[in-house]
Formats: structure tokens, sequence, C-alpha cells
């Protein structure tokens, strides 16, 4: 309770929250990243009740990136650790101007956090209430919806497109009252886009007073896809968010950033400011400079996806069109059977999505890791 402001209790209220929900989203401040729908592995724990995952497994569930960090993070990395004494703003603030100068937006429209959930989240608080719905196209990163609901939010959830695009016009119009409207773009579990041109249309007919958020956690994965971050440098009612858990393989490190009007940012800081760590601040920056990065780990994750999508193809899987480093494969039966049958070869996929009951989530890992999953995948489903 005693991380309520007068302020945001007044705000609360003028939102529509009764006093009810105040220990619910005073415990949601106050737990942070142990909250169990924080983030990626914490939902596929919770859904999976997988437990730990023993040594030697293929772990092609969360999404991760194998190849991990480039060498030059890893030194940068290793070479600011004895200086991890130290809080170092200064370095946060050298890596918010360079996303800044990179993407052509004001510094003071940029905000580093810890990963791109803890921003996904506090924009939940900021937004949506009891009276402000968060609205979606499932299936989608469920996240922000397990946060809404933790929050006496109503969750507003319209099919995909038959192309696997987000649903913008039904988004628009799915309710007056929305709050947040949320685009994974491209989209987790299905990897795949929705058009510049649909997000700009969502953006200019979204309900008055809604915000837009996009997710570009899986962007630079996808040589198709069209940065947002300029619509944020235009001053429009949208949040960017960006992660270095994916192409930059710096999952377990957590480094991301939200792009946002300075007003916007300050609505989400204001309900959780945590720090960066500094090694991931060092990793990042690092990565950043390396122009050659972004295309090649783009190629390798494109090149083993498109491998292991002609193998499951050749023995009649359909599979959803993706772009990024995850694609979903109808298993034709109940895809939980599919996800256990494989646990038991030692192989860990992603977990199930409601929205799309008989295909599973499988991540791109290395070759050697995919190779072994094909053949287990057969095995499976003989």
């Amino acid at each position: 309770m005693s991380m309520l402001s007068t302020e945001q209790r007044q705000d609360f209220l003028r939102r529509g929250f009764s006093r009810r929900h105040f220990g619910r989203i005073a415990t949601m401040l106050t737990a942070g990243a142990t909250l169990p729908f924080y983030n990626e592995p914490a939902l596929a724990q919770m859904s999976q009740k997988a437990g730990p995952i023993p040594p030697g497994a293929i772990r092609l569930n969360n999404n991760e990136n194998p190849m991990g960090p480039c060498s030059e993070a890893a030194d940068a990395i290793h070479n600011i650790v004895a200086r991890g004494g130290r809080y170092m703003y200064e370095q946060t603030n050298e890596f918010v101007e360079q996303l800044a100068s990179m993407e052509g937006v004001p510094a003071k429209y940029v905000r580093a956090f810890s990963g791109s959930s803890a921003p996904l989240h506090q924009a939940v608080l900021a937004f949506c209430s009891p009276q402000k719905s968060y609205v979606i196209s499932e299936p989608t990163y469920e996240a922000g919806s397990e946060a809404a609901k933790f929050i006496g939010a109503k969750v507003v959830g319209l099919p995909l497109r038959k192309d696997y695009a987000h649903d913008v016009k039904g988004m628009a119009s799915a309710d007056p009252n929305a709050g947040l409207l949320y685009v994974c773009n491209p989209n987790n579990p299905t990897g795949t886009l929705t058009s510049r041109q649909d997000i700009e249309w969502l953006l200019a007919n979204k309900p008055a007073g809604s915000v837009l958020m996009v997710d570009e956690a899986y962007l630079h994965i996808a040589e198709a896809a069209t940065p947002c971050t300029d619509l944020v440098a235009q001053d429009k009612d949208i949040i960017v968010l960006r992660t270095f858990s994916k192409i930059y393989g710096m999952a377990g490190l957590r480094l991301g950033a939200a792009f946002a009007r300075s007003d916007l940012l300050q609505k989400i800081v204001s309900y959780g400011a945590f720090a960066v760590p500094t090694t991931a601040v060092a990793g990042g920056m690092a990565s950043l400079k390396v122009k050659t990065l972004v295309p090649q780990r783009r190629k390798i994750i494109g090149d083993i996806r498109e491998d292991t999508v002609a193998f499951l193809e050749k023995h009649s899987y359909g599979v959803v069109p993706s772009v990024s480093n995850k694609f979903m494969v109808d298993v034709k039966r109940p895809g939980q059977e599919v996800i256990d049958g494989l646990k038991k070869e030692n192989i860990y996929i992603g977990r199930l999505f409601p929205a799309m009951p008989t295909h599973v989530r499988v991540t791109v890992g290395t070759r050697e890791e995919m190779e072994k999953f094909k053949a287990a995948f057969l095995k499976v489903m003989a």
C-alpha cells in the first residue's frame, strides 16, 4: 500500500479502480519481477509446470538466441565487472543517447529498462483499469494480458486475421473505452508481420484517449519489418518497445528500452523505475556498434528456420509463415500432447497457446539442436 502515492491513488479512482484494487496494485509494484506473469520464462514455467530443465536438454521454448552476446559485448561486460560497485548512471544516459541518435528521436523520448516486460506491465498500470480495457489480437505475447487481469482490467481479444496479421480494424472498434492496444510485431508466437500501413491505420483510428503499444522485440530478425520509432518522433500516442534479449543474445542479462513522448514515459516510470544492470548496458552499447551483427545473425537464424520449415512441410506438417526466430507448426492433434512427448525426448518447446490448440511453437536453435528436434519430432508424431 505504501508504494502508491496520493497522486496515483487519485488517478486510479478517476480511472475506475475501487479501493479494494489498491492492495493488488501495490503488490504488483512491490513484487516486480517475481510476479508469475512477468516474462517469457515465467510464462513457460507457469503454463507447462516444467520444473528445472535438465542439463543437456535442447531448449527451444523461450525464444532465446543460442549465439549469446557477440564477442565485443562479452568483452565489454567482462571489462566493466570490476567497476560493478558503482551505479554508473552516466553510462545508462550514454546508452539512451546512443539509442536515441540511432532511431532519430530526442533522448528524452527514450528510457532504458531491464528487458521489455517491465515497461509493458507498467504501461498496463498506467493506461488500463476496470473501465479502460487492454486490447489485443490472439494469439500474442500474454504478459500484458496477465498484468491486466491481475489489476481487474478487461482483456479484449480478437483472432488474428487469416494472414496471421493483427486485426487492426477489429482492435480499433473493439472497445470505445480502450486504454492500451498492444501489437507485437513480428508477433509472438506466430512470427508473422503486421504491415506498417496497418499500424498507421490503427494509430489514426484507435479510440480517443487510448495508447498504442508496438512491441518490436523481434524486429531485427525480420528483414521486411519497418520500425515505428519515427512515429514516436512525431509525438503520436504510441509506445515502442525494444529488447536486447533476441537478436543480440542477451536474454539473461536483461536490457531493453521504451520509446515514447515524455509525458507517456513519465506515466510508465511512475509505476516503477529500477536500475538497469551496468553489465547489460555495457553489452548493449558494444552490440550496437557492431554494424554487421544484425544482418549476419538475421541470415543465420533465417537459414536454420527455413531449413527446418522445409523439413516439416516435406513431412506434410503445415507451418505458419514466420519471419522471426520461432515458428508454429500444426501437429493436427492437441498441442500439449506433442509438447509433453518432446519433453520425454529431452526437447523443450514453447507453451500451448489456446487460440491455436493444435499448433506448437518452436524456437529456432542451432543447426545441431534443430537436427535433434527433427528426429525427436518425427518419433513423437509417429
